[in-house]
């Protein structure tokens, strides 16, 4: 015998306040549970960047941050530029 508990859903509100209260709403919450006001879209997405991730030693990856806070640079825009240059160029 299974005993089926009907899972309480908040109603969704009308309106946000602000981002961060909707953000707050969906955190706690599932779309799942809201399918009724979703609606079907056409989306069409050009991808034009990807980022991936790759595994350096630590000596290297200190040496690489250490000298991109000294040019004032963000580290993985640093990475990249040198990568290019040696592979590349």
């Amino acid at each position: 015998m299974t005993n089926k508990v009907k899972k309480r859903i908040d109603p969704l509100p009308e309106k946000f306040e602000s981002e961060e209260k909707a953000g707050e709403f969906w955190d706690a919450h599932s779309a799942s549970d809201y399918e009724e006001y979703l609606e079907l879209t056409n989306m069409t997405f050009d991808i034009k960047e990807r980022h991936f991730e790759i595994e350096i030693d630590r000596e290297s990856f200190m040496a690489l941050n250490a000298y991109a806070k000294k040019i004032n640079k963000p580290l993985k825009n640093l990475a990249s530029k040198i990568l290019k240059e040696k592979l590349i160029s």
